[in-house]
């Protein structure tokens, strides 16, 4: 299971009912932060999440209301004990942006390991230090507990959007292993997708597996335009949490020349993506109350939420029918 807290919904600068916008992703007691603006380590605290567990910091980019927390919360992560590494992933040039906020720490615990504009798929994997990414895997991709991908935006910086997928593994059949007489050490290797060779004999996953069965999908997108390839990226996530930086369309000149988005924009994003849930957040300074605009949305997309700071859930797979072959 995958659980998601909106930490804040604000866009551009904090307010005193909002902190900036940014996400917490809770997976097996490890932590993952999808962005970190000034404030955030103080959201973190109300929303008692805990520093210590937290592994994997993916920057959406490097515009100050989603990187100015990072020293803050790097610091207290290190007063807090933390000694295992942290990865820190971003699009192009987030290497340099952070150079100066990490330098101006001093001291850290852990090291920090940047991983700039992934070209391909990142595979993170439980283990017993916590979340650990990789630029590839080994064997079938059901060995990762996640699967992140990233997607080039159109902002006035180097902007990516991520979507995340949990893997489910299909239903291991025992009668089949029993009948075809499969040592039970090999069970958990077939499980995980691989194949065993024992002397003359060859073990196929299909032997003991049923049908594939659907995942968990996360999907993020905010500081940006609409384009073409987002309904392709975030095609059926369970959660879509997407920018809506202005509400109404009236605003469409300011959202173009900022390279945001309006309200019905974003919903379109989500109709067009069929994703089972929108929620909304990246709310201008200028918006006092967004849900008082939520009217703007529901016409196009009706399951969706406006974000507010603390909003959670917890997703989990879905039902299938495990009896299947």
């Amino acid at each position: 299971m995958l659980n998601i807290t909106l930490l804040g919904t604000g866009g551009g600068m904090p307010i005193p009912n909002k902190f900036l916008s940014s996400a917490l992703l809770r997976y097996q007691s490890r932590k993952i932060l999808i962005d970190c603006g000034e404030g955030t380590q103080v959201a973190m605290r109300v929303n008692n999440t805990g520093f210590k567990s937290l592994d994997i910091i993916c920057l959406t980019h490097g515009h100050g209301d989603h990187i100015f927390g990072l020293p803050g919360l790097l610091s207290t992560m290190a007063n807090s004990g933390r000694s295992t590494p942290v990865t820190i992933i971003g699009p192009l040039g987030i290497k340099d942006k952070l150079e100066g906020l990490i330098s101006a720490i001093g001291f850290l615990t852990f090291e920090i390991e940047i991983l700039e504009s992934p070209k391909a798929d990142l595979f993170i994997q439980l283990k017993p230090q916590g979340l650990v990414v990789t630029e590839h895997t080994v064997g079938n991709s059901q060995t990762s507990d996640i699967i992140l991908s990233t997607l080039n935006l159109d902002h006035a910086t180097p902007c990516i959007a991520y979507s995340m997928y949990i893997p489910r593994a299909p239903k291991f059949h025992l009668e089949r292993a029993l009948a075809k007489d499969i040592p039970k050490i090999y069970w958990k290797r077939l499980q995980k997708g691989e194949t065993v060779k024992d002397g003359n004999n060859i073990y196929l996953p299909k032997m003991v597996l049923g049908k594939a069965r659907p995942g968990i999908k996360f999907s993020y997108v905010t500081d940006t335009r609409p384009i073409e390839a987002i309904p392709d990226f975030i095609h059926k996530s369970d959660l879509f949490i997407c920018e809506g930086t202005y509400s109404n369309d009236e605003d469409i000149e300011k959202a173009i020349n900022y390279k945001h988005m309006i309200f019905s924009e974003t919903a379109n994003l989500a109709r067009l993506g069929k994703v089972k849930e929108l929620w909304i957040t990246h709310f201008s300074p200028s918006i006092e109350d967004p849900k008082i605009h939520i009217n703007n949305v529901v016409d196009i997309f009706p399951d969706t939420r406006i974000g507010i700071d603390g909003l959670s859930k917890t997703l989990a797979y879905p039902n299938s029918n495990d009896s299947e072959d």
